[in-house]
């Protein structure tokens, strides 16, 4: 077996540079930033007016409207998942779609839909919040840090 040259370890390198490059999709951060925002937008727009609808037509106070439009549009988004839309929604309008709470659905029900094939307990109940553990997990501990720091603050009359 002989020896590659390093003229020709050039050239293999280049046509790999290349081809990476070929296969790599480009994106844009204006066109991201715009269908995040869009995307975004559309799901708050969807959640005042399930806030509107409550009030006004069935004369809810704001507390229960808002219980009612979080529950609905978590409602909307597991059956959006369910039928394998949110994914595509996702897709196209990235934070937009993530950041509401309408993502945090979203993460729960994705894994408890891929996983059910392999039974309620190594399935589901294993991988339900591999998505959404962390930010449980992440948010309940800042949630405690800032709480303790708060507490503190308060014992040395700084707040």
């Amino acid at each position: 077996m002989a020896q590659e040259t390093m003229e020709q370890k050039e050239k293999k390198n280049q046509e790999y540079n290349d081809y990476v490059k070929q296969v790599t999709p480009t994106h844009s951060l204006p066109a991201n930033m715009v269908k995040a925002f869009l995307t975004g937008g559309i799901i708050c727009i969807l959640g005042q007016f399930i806030l509107n609808v409550a009030v006004n037509t069935f004369e809810l106070d704001k507390d229960a409207a808002g219980s009612w439009c979080s529950m609905l549009l978590v409602l909307l988004s597991v059956l959006l998942t369910g039928f394998n839309i949110y994914p595509s929604i996702a897709n196209w309008g990235g934070a937009g779609a993530l950041v509401p709470i309408t993502g945090f659905a979203n993460s729960v029900a994705a894994p408890a839909i891929e996983f059910q094939k392999e039974g309620q307990v190594f399935g589901i109940g294993c991988k339900i919040f591999t998505i959404a553990g962390p930010v449980i997990l992440y948010g309940i501990f800042t949630s405690w840090a800032l709480g303790l720091i708060y507490w503190l603050g308060q014992l040395m009359g700084i707040f």
